[in-house]
């Protein structure tokens, strides 16, 4: 759903000359108008009227907030638009909001929960006043997560690799605040981040796994108000190859041999990740049959040592038979059923 401009001014009836005083004093006079203790025939709609001037004081009432405010202007559509996109990724920054002087008439707050999305869109990290005194402590940046694509050759190997990718963080021309100079801040739009264009050299361990983290200190978000950055995971997804399937640590590979190598014995080339080795085939092998080849599967990652590769032997029929083969394979047909038993 998009979100709607809203015209604070007009809710609290004032000029956008007004002074901070007669913004406070119109806040004041409607909020005693609008409290639904005040209008018991229509509690319904005065809530929602006096959630409404909560809301446009809350934006008003505040330097930073109404600076912004007003810095939207004919952007505000724009910025809602590329706020929309990156809402979820915003920092929290918010606690329980104090409203001043309207306490003091016996008004009970209603909360941010009744805010509308405007103001969460805009307006729910920046210069939020709170009821504890340290509004700008230093706060670790957020940890995120980056895909890593690798081949089943790339992780057999592990070692250094250079990966390029973007994070969504903190603005850096506003520091996630939405505002420069007083106007809307033109880096981000208005909404407090960035993507951010990121190439690192990456030590990838030898047989990671699928779904595994790889941690980078001090890579992920920015810190907030001088506070250290987070950490990037980078989360591994290996490609399937199109030779070998893995299964733990261990490989599997489906090798064509030819029949008589399966009936007579015989050795063939088999493709491992260190290289094609020579194996041997016993006689009378049947087709289907795996064999193990100790230790030329994945490194284990942990403990040394690899795990094995197994080969299932696939027999190739022979094809375009000349009349002497086809004489020989009826020979040996004939041989065979008279060997059979009654």
């Amino acid at each position: 759903m998009a979100v709607a401009y809203k015209e604070y001014y007009d809710v609290l009836g004032v000029p956008k000359s007004a002074t901070e005083k007669e913004i406070k004093s119109a806040y004041r006079k409607l909020a005693r108008k609008w409290h639904p203790d005040a209008n018991p025939d229509n509690p319904r709609d005065a809530e929602e009227k006096f959630k409404e001037l909560q809301e446009a004081y809350e934006v008003l009432g505040d330097p930073e907030k109404r600076r912004k405010y007003d810095a939207l202007g004919k952007d505000w559509k724009e910025a809602s638009a590329r706020a929309e996109q990156e809402q979820r990724y915003r920092t929290e920054r918010g606690a329980t909001v104090d409203f001043g002087d309207a306490s003091s008439a016996g008004y009970e707050h209603f909360g941010e929960d009744g805010f509308s999305d405007f103001f969460e869109t805009f307006f729910s990290g920046v210069g939020r006043r709170t009821t504890t005194t340290a509004t700008d402590v230093p706060r670790r940046g957020a940890d995120l997560d980056a895909p890593l694509e690798l081949s089943l050759r790339d992780a057999y190997a592990g070692g250094t690799k250079s990966i390029a990718f973007q994070l969504d963080d903190l603005c850096p021309v506003c520091g996630g605040s939405g505002v420069e100079q007083r106007a809307i801040c033109p880096n981000c739009h208005g909404t407090g981040r960035v993507l951010v264009a990121k190439t690192l050299e990456v030590n990838v361990p030898k047989g990671v796994r699928e779904g595994q983290r790889i941690r980078l200190r001090g890579q992920g978000g920015g810190g907030i108000d001088g506070g250290p950055p987070g950490d990037l995971y980078l989360v591994v997804h290996l490609q399937d190859d199109d030779t070998f399937e893995r299964d733990g640590d261990d490989l599997y590979v489906e090798l064509p041999v030819r029949s008589d190598d399966l009936i007579l014995g015989g050795e063939v080339r088999v493709p491992t990740l260190s290289g094609d080795v020579m194996m041997r085939i016993p006689p009378e092998t049947q087709n289907e049959q795996q064999m193990r080849l100790a230790g030329k599967g994945m490194p284990h990652a942990r403990g040394g040592g690899f795990g094995d590769e197994y080969v299932r032997l696939v027999a190739r029929l022979p094809q375009h038979l000349s009349d002497r083969e086809r004489e020989l394979y009826r020979e040996l047909a004939t041989l065979r059923s008279n060997e059979r038993p009654a």
